[in-house]
């Protein structure tokens, strides 16, 4: 997957003493680390996360630095995790739990949808649940099954539940500390194929709030829109697109819930085009309720039908197929294409 474009912080020349070069991952660790020095209550939590510093190293450092107890290896059972968590922020702690791979998220399924995200509103809003579940997820990675699935819809869908994606590692920083710092459980769905590339981070200025969408490219003959490991995907397109004499305008989602439909909409308006891009399925998916959403508060505004391009509705291929499976800038394109021909 080719970058075109990486990581627009807004940064001016004032501001970039406090603007540093780092990957993704490196990005979520120093989050994680500013996190557990502003608040003793965070603790960080899953499988091998301490002395190896997690499967993608993301944790890397932590343990040594603040302590088995505050960085802690635990046994392979997800269920077993997030139940410790929410027991946990019943006792006032904010714990982080790391979920290894998307694919084993599942275990801890009923934990996160029938107890996690339901106390709060069961209890009046009484207790709190300050819980964040770290989750490594899509594809790109060549890896196996299991192992570069899109879950995100599941979790989008249960009310009680905060769902972010960050693009950038400036995002992934900022994005971090705010789910941490959040009273609702938030699940925070890392792209893993984003984790190495490099990007500019602002260490003194988030730039936009938590549940916020944002424009990262202007245009005006098309929106494409999409989160994760997907946004990169799109500014390629809309590089390609603008040699061919197309401007497409490009928004980052980074919530999934709540969705901030205003930039969105905006968008939408103005170029009366939108291609929805994700890496999961498409049938029940959070591109469709973006879509259908659109549909209704833009309708008069549109162009064209509002266009999907996502993963097919099968479980995900062995890793020789996925470039076959994963949309990329050519299947953007031939959207971007259909949209314009209306």
């Amino acid at each position: 997957m080719t970058d075109t474009v990486e990581n627009p912080t807004g940064t001016t020349e004032s501001s970039r003493a406090s603007v540093q070069s780092m990957p993704l991952g490196k990005a979520i660790n120093a989050g994680l680390r500013k996190a557990m020095a502003d608040d003793p209550r965070v603790l960080l939590m899953g499988e091998d996360i301490g002395t190896l510093g997690g499967v993608f190293r993301v944790t890397e450092g932590l343990q040594a630095e603040f302590g088995d107890k505050r960085v802690i290896d635990t046994p392979l059972a997800e269920s077993g995790i997030v139940g410790t968590a929410i027991g946990l922020a019943m006792g006032g702690f904010r714990p982080v739990c790391e979920i290894q791979f998307d694919g084993f998220i599942y275990p801890g399924f009923d934990q996160i949808t029938s107890q996690l995200a339901k106390l709060t509103n069961r209890h009046e809003g009484t207790l709190t649940m300050p819980v964040v579940i770290r989750v490594p997820y899509g594809g790109h990675i060549g890896a196996v099954e299991h192992h570069q699935e899109s879950p995100e819809a599941y979790f989008a869908h249960t009310a009680g539940l905060r769902v972010v994606s960050p693009s950038t590692p400036h995002d992934a920083y900022w994005m971090i500390q705010e789910a941490i710092a959040s009273n609702d459980p938030v699940m925070f769905f890392e792209p893993k194929s984003r984790y190495w590339p490099k990007g500019d981070v602002d260490l003194s200025d988030p730039q936009a709030p938590l549940h916020a969408s944002r424009v990262v490219r202007t245009g005006t003959e098309v929106t494409l829109l999409g989160h994760g490991a997907m946004v990169s995907v799109l500014l390629q397109a809309a590089e390609i697109a603008a040699a061919e004499g197309v401007s497409a305008e490009v928004v980052d989602l980074r919530s999934l819930s709540p969705v901030d439909y205003g930039p969105i909409l905006e968008s939408v308006r103005k170029t009366g085009r939108l291609v929805v891009a994700q890496e999961a399925p498409g049938f029940v998916s959070v591109g469709s309720e973006i879509a259908a959403t659109v549909a209704e508060k833009a309708f008069y505004s549109l162009e064209a039908p509002v266009l999907r391009v996502s993963g097919f509705d099968t479980p995900f291929p062995p890793a020789k197929l996925e470039t076959q499976y994963l949309p990329d800038a050519d299947r953007v394109l031939e959207a971007v294409d259909r949209a314009l021909a209306y």
